[in-house]
């Protein structure tokens, strides 16, 4: 079985289909991306997929659980970070816990085990705003991590930084990944992340959106840092592009 598995899932908004009998699948301690142009539903679905959200028909399985319309069990990051400006990063990473019900005293021996791993040790006590976009991003990871430790929605987590930031972010990521059990579905408009950072891709099209391709990336990881001026990184983006 999947870790993740969206079963023909529709879904419309005041009468208007938004998205259409979407069905994909996320293994265990995979990374798929899915892509596509702004306005196909990307974002709808990865609401109904968190539980903040109900299909008007399918269904929702985690761990071959049904799941459908119930928040909490896996986690989503929108594409702001979303710290809290009046907390330390300590406290912004460990509210999961704490809402979950943990001490604050646990909690934070929990989130301060990872603080090195994510990258972001010696933050425990500054504020966001002493933190560089990347790091910002590293600290919103690990409270996502904190919320649910085995499946992640990322909705552009990555868009508002610097290339050269985002390059090291994903090579990082690809790192933790490779260290921790978390599986990893990742919105994007941009082929060369999806194609840097998948496993598989799915391309959605259309109004209602609808998944149209899904592509496998058969390069293993950890890929070469010249992965992207490779001839198969050339060779999958031209084919997605003739696919959007």
């Amino acid at each position: 079985m999947p870790k993740l598995l969206a079963k023909n899932i529709t879904k419309s908004y005041q009468n208007m289909p938004i998205i259409e009998d979407i069905q994909l699948t996320l293994n265990e301690n995979e990374l798929v991306c899915l892509l596509g142009v702004s306005g196909t539903g990307k974002s709808t679905l990865f609401n109904v997929l968190s539980g903040l959200s109900k299909p008007d028909n399918g269904q929702v399985i985690l761990d071959d659980q049904d799941i459908t319309g119930v928040a909490g069990r896996v986690a989503y990051m929108q594409q702001k970070d979303l710290l809290l400006p009046f907390k330390t990063v300590m406290n912004n990473v460990t509210l999961p816990l704490i809402i979950r019900g943990e001490s604050k005293k646990t909690a934070r021996i929990k989130a301060g085990e990872y603080f090195n791993l994510f990258g972001i040790s010696g933050t425990e006590d500054k504020y966001p705003i002493q933190l560089s976009g990347g790091m910002r991003q590293r600290a919103a990871l690990l409270r996502t991590y904190l919320f649910s430790s085995t499946v992640a929605l990322l909705d552009e987590p990555f868009s508002a930084l610097y290339t050269l930031t985002k390059t090291k972010i994903h090579t990082w990521y690809l790192d933790i990944m490779n260290k921790m059990p978390i599986s990893t579905l990742f919105i994007t408009h941009d082929i060369d992340e999806a194609i840097t950072l998948s496993d598989r891709i799915y391309i959605m099209s259309g109004i209602p959106g609808k998944i149209t391709s899904e592509i496998k990336i058969d390069v293993p990881k950890p890929r070469n840092a010249d992965f992207n001026t490779s001839d198969s990184f050339i060779f999958y983006k031209k084919t997605i592009l003739k696919l959007l």
